[in-house]
């Protein structure tokens, strides 16, 4: 429900909208109620992304009250009451990809159109507010040509997208629902729903329950927003050419996403001073450490600001301790690689894949099949492994990566006079990029659940530490810990204790 626009004295533009504030006459079979779990999530996570410096939306307020609706949180049949609560969401604009489709043709499968199939006069109208808004210097920069203008748009919302994604991966961040209808025309991260953030490194996780074909997981996130892009183009026609628009898409999309993602993975190491051409390697062997390790994504990271560098270096049993207490025990690694497939409908697809393989292909199963081959030979592995042997293995697979990541290092600081102030600067560099803490599931809902039994405090306690996620100046001569919170276990262990830091942002709880 939009509220309307805020303008500040210095000419920024804020739109108020809440969400979950009942139905609209543009409603369609839904209440339009939202409930305090998902509320809470949204209200912390906005904020959370906020903080670690990425682009998207904010939580100005979070409303609950005592009317209940019913919702089946599981989607396994036992519905349950819960609180409606109402999320004041801000942004420069609420404006997506999907707005632009309202102008989509006739499926040419299913008949289906958009609602304003052939009014070219509204996207015209449309294009004209969102750029002389929200892309003032484009609108400025080509008064006569109207199509260049559009290219230029769409060139810089492509950029937007690349470096937006690129921001997601290095903080381990899954969406869950990348549908164009969740993709900001102004390079924000829109629409928190089944969100999740990394715990062990997985790069097939998938956050959202409902998504059964792994079409967003986090490794793909960044092929989507390019497909979205896709679809944002065509919706752009005739006012932006499709040729034109696929051109500019092929040049910017990927060279920026890998030069953002590599710049930002460079400071995540310490690598201040030199770029080179082969670090998209040493990132690449970093991250199949981590998978083949179940290392934790956040505190790995963390950890690594530590390490002691120089060739005389001390201390480095205890950093290759301290490293592989962040991979996960060989019984969640046990649970993480179960097949996932009955080993009778396994054996069945692969008798089809040989006896026909033109139907295996339309089944469009491959795919899964060859993921659950490997989860089949991994789970093999793991069964002759002792507890002793895997760590033996972790240490080894580390300690290869990390006389590589010392090699790297020596090349960074090659010519420094003040050796000092280049190790300062490191340190200081990894700790501004480095969180020590995201918005986990447990964090998350242990919160909720004190919530719902009308304790906000804990939610204002996560809020205040996801605040300051990075390292602070106070603790910057002290060793890293990855300490395991109370009530923490399992895969989502190895987060850190609360802190009780005031707010930076006058986000608000309420209750009425």
């Amino acid at each position: 429900m939009y509220l309307g626009e805020v303008c500040t004295a210095a000419g920024e533009r804020w739109e108020l909208q809440l969400k979950g504030a009942g139905p609209t006459p543009f409603s369609r079979q839904a209440d339009g109620r939202k409930v305090l779990r998902s509320s809470i999530r949204e209200f912390l996570c906005s904020e959370a992304m906020f903080h670690l410096g990425i682009p998207t939306t904010r939580a100005g307020a979070c409303v609950t009250s005592q009317s209940t609706v019913v919702r089946d949180v599981f989607y396994d049949g036992n519905p349950k009451y819960e609180k409606c609560t109402v999320v004041l969401r801000i942004a420069s604009t609420f404006l997506r990809f999907g707005s632009f489709e309202i102008f989509k043709p006739a499926d040419e499968h299913t008949g289906r159109e958009g609602p304003s199939v052939g009014r070219n006069d509204i996207r015209v109208q449309m294009l004209d507010y969102v750029i002389g808004t929200f892309y003032p210097e484009i609108q400025a920069a080509h008064t006569e040509d109207r199509v260049q203008r559009n290219a230029a748009f769409f060139r810089e919302v492509t950029r937007r997208t690349a470096r937006m994604v690129a921001e997601w991966q290095c903080v381990g961040f899954c969406h869950g629902v990348l549908n164009t209808d969740n993709m900001s025309i102004v390079g924000l991260t829109i629409d928190y729903g089944p969100f999740g953030f990394l715990d062990r490194y997985d790069p097939d996780h998938v956050c959202n329950a409902s998504d059964n074909a792994g079409r967003y997981t986090y490794s793909k996130q960044p092929e989507v927003c390019k497909w979205n892009l896709q679809k944002l183009l065509e919706a752009l026609e005739p006012e932006l050419p499709r040729e034109l628009g696929e051109a500019i898409l092929a040049e910017e999309f990927d060279s920026e996403f890998r030069r953002h993602y590599l710049q930002k993975m460079r400071r995540k190491l310490g690598l201040v001073r030199t770029e080179l051409d082969d670090d998209g390697v040493l990132v690449a062997k970093l991250l199949e450490t981590m998978h083949l390790t179940g290392a934790d994504f956040t505190n790995t990271f963390y950890v690594l600001s530590s390490f002691p560098v120089g060739p005389e270096a001390l201390g480095l049993p205890e950093f290759l301790a301290a490293l592989t207490a962040q991979c996960a025990s060989l019984e969640e690694l046990k649970l993480a690689f179960r097949p996932q497939m009955d080993p009778r409908q396994l054996s069945m697809m692969l008798m089809l894949a040989q006896s026909n393989p033109q139907l295996f292909a339309l089944i469009g199963t491959r795919a899964n099949v060859t993921k659950e081959l490997e989860r089949v030979e991994q789970q093999s592995r793991l069964e002759q492994l002792s507890p002793a042997e895997l760590l033996s293995k972790n240490q080894g697979h580390w300690a290869d990566w990390l006389q590589q990541y010392r090699a790297r290092l020596e090349k960074d600081r090659e010519g420094v006079s003040d050796e000092e102030a280049w190790q300062a600067e490191r340190m200081r560099v990894m700790h501004a990029n480095n969180p020590k803490y995201v918005l986990r599931n447990y964090i998350a809902q242990n919160a909720i659940e004190a919530a719902e039994n009308g304790d906000f405090s804990e939610v204002r306690r996560v809020l205040e530490l996801l605040e300051t996620p990075y390292h602070r100046a106070e603790e910057a001569a002290r060793v890293p810990e990855a300490t395991e919170p109370e009530g923490a276990s399992g895969a989502d262990s190895g987060g850190h204790s609360y802190s009780s830091k005031p707010p930076l942002w006058a986000a608000e709880l309420c209750v009425t």
